[in-house]
């Protein structure tokens, strides 16, 4: 069975990068994935902090997709590892949905997103999955430190 995702809504809405479970990462407090995974665009600049004070997920990803603002020039070779660093983060500090993640065992997760051919799956299907990946990934992980 593949488990699939898209919303906050639902048995597995926290596997969303926009579900409301905050964490401390790199000194600082991050109300969503979706916050810390926009602000590391901007390293070191006034619009990480901006992006991280967003009053919800869907404001920081506009800021995040803002090409007004400077982009980080390496940030095509970085953005997989940040996005495995907040999940990872997030699964770590909320015990309740760490265990949802857990007992989904073997199956294969997926980011049900028409819109998104790289995080998730797209349209069609065709698309890389790579948060489905990286949620896989980190539940590996835990069940590693188990």
């Amino acid at each position: 069975m593949t488990i699939y995702f898209y919303s906050t809504r639902g048995e597995y809405g926290s596997f969303s990068n926009f579900s409301r479970h905050g964490f401390e990462l790199d000194g600082e407090y991050w109300p969503t994935t979706e916050h810390y995974f926009q602000a590391q665009k901007f390293l070191e600049t006034e619009h990480c902090d901006q992006i991280r004070q967003a009053k919800t997920p869907k404001d920081a990803a506009e800021m995040g997709r803002d090409r007004s603002r400077p982009l980080r020039k390496d940030w095509e070779q970085v953005k997989d590892d940040i996005m495995r660093k907040a999940v990872l983060c997030k699964f770590e500090t909320h015990a309740d949905i760490r265990e949802i993640l857990l007992a989904t065992g073997d199956e294969e997760i997926v980011e049900n997103a028409p819109g998104d051919y790289y995080w998730g799956c797209g349209k069609d299907g065709s698309g890389k999955n790579m948060l489905g990946h990286i949620l896989m990934e980190v539940r590996d992980i835990l069940c590693r430190l188990g």
